[in-house]
């Protein structure tokens, strides 16, 4: 009928040349389009971010790569930190590599061994030189030759002093093989007390080591093991303090300074300069403690004219302690004292250029990147 305003149902008008479009087809597309936004919405994927010890295994793969050196087998297969790190190195360096010197496949090699043994390592100051000026010819425990990579319990390696501590400056020496694995994690009272039990047993060794090893073993490890001055002044000086050695005790710090003095020509003319600063009350058991070294050491009638005269005379030097009078007469001489006075006459003797290539760092510095399991105690003291 012409004029009808009837219009179907189910169409579309208000516009010219509008097409009809079912119900269904409408519900139909949008669903269409929501499928289609899902499609192409960037959803990114969930990322855990590495965790503070994976970042440093992958810094330790990066720097093995970057030193064209390869980490253990056995590391990359059980880190797959490690592994990422070497990979990427790798792919990132290429030919462009750093000349892998020894000192720097040791400092590779300890980080490594840290990180697997969870114990912190100081980066700033524990670099490849300073491996090379704490390397040594000879264990201090066991003084047999150190030897290199023979597979052998004389090859040398650079070990933790004090359990207690991280692999830091001052807590780090070159030492045999074999004494590490006798010290393991044992402290400087247990190393002491294997050396009084094969002493009373009459037994030659006890782990590799014999009673003069391990009492040479303990006292390394008093060094950095803060003790009340009495009993840190009755340990004999069965072993002298390595390179870079940090002496967390000051009278054991004025012992070292005393013995060493010494191993160069004068050593009287030079101490008896130290006597007008030592207390008065202790003056005359300094004297008579400085005439038994004296005595002692021209017994011995060694120069000095090579390394290997230098090393002779250093372990002459640790055998003066294995004598009851030098013990007896030091600590008639240091139990006078107090820990400030050690301090003192510690900072005059390296004013006067009586301790050469010491250096005196308030404790704090001392002990700056130990990480030190518990805390030390309170008091203020030197670490020469």
């Amino acid at each position: 009928m012409a004029g009808s305003s009837h219009e179907p149902v189910g169409t579309e008008t208000g516009s010219a040349g509008a097409l009809p479009v079912p119900q269904e087809s409408a519900a139909a597309m949008l669903k269409s389009d929501d499928l289609t936004a899902d499609l192409f919405h960037d959803t990114l994927p969930a990322v855990r971010p590495a965790s503070p010890a994976e970042a440093t295994g992958f810094e330790i793969g990066w720097d093995h790569a970057h030193y064209r050196s390869t980490p253990a087998a056995r590391a990359l297969a059980a880190h797959p930190s490690v592994h990422q790190g070497w990979q990427a190195g790798c792919a990132v360096f290429g030919p462009r590599h750093l000349k892998p010197t020894p000192s720097v496949r040791a400092w590779l090699e300890l980080r490594l061994a840290a990180w697997e043994r969870g114990v912190a390592f100081e980066p700033v100051q524990v670099t490849p030189h300073f491996l090379t000026q704490i390397e040594t010819r000879a264990c201090p425990v066991t003084r047999l030759p150190c030897t290199r990579a023979s597979g052998a319990g004389s090859d040398g390696v650079v070990e933790r002093v004090g359990g207690h501590a991280g692999y830091a400056a001052g807590n780090l020496a070159a030492m045999s093989v074999r004494a590490r694995d006798a010290k393991g994690s044992l402290d400087w009272a247990t190393a002491l007390s294997n050396a009084a039990q094969l002493e009373r047993a009459g037994l030659d060794t006890l782990d590799g080591l014999s009673a003069l090893q391990w009492q040479r073993l303990g006292v390394l490890m008093s060094f950095v093991t803060p003790l009340p001055h009495a009993q840190a002044a009755c340990l004999p000086m069965t072993v002298l303090p390595p390179n870079r050695l940090r002496l967390l005790n000051a009278v054991q710090a004025l012992q070292a300074i005393l013995t060493l003095a010494f191993a160069a020509p004068n050593a009287v003319r030079s101490l008896r300069e130290l006597r007008p600063h030592v207390p008065q009350a202790a003056r005359h058991h300094y004297q008579v403690f400085v005439l038994t070294l004296q005595a002692r050491r021209l017994a011995i009638g060694l120069q000095v004219g090579s390394h290997d005269d230098a090393l002779d005379l250093r372990h002459a030097l640790e055998d003066l302690w294995s004598d009851p009078a030098v013990n007896r007469r030091w600590q008639r001489f240091a139990l006078l004292l107090g820990e400030a006075a050690c301090e003192r006459l510690v900072r005059v003797a390296a004013r006067r250029g009586l301790a050469k290539g010491w250096q005196w760092l308030p404790r704090a510095a001392a002990i700056d990147g130990w990480a030190l399991v518990g805390a030390l105690p309170s008091r203020h003291g030197p670490a020469p």
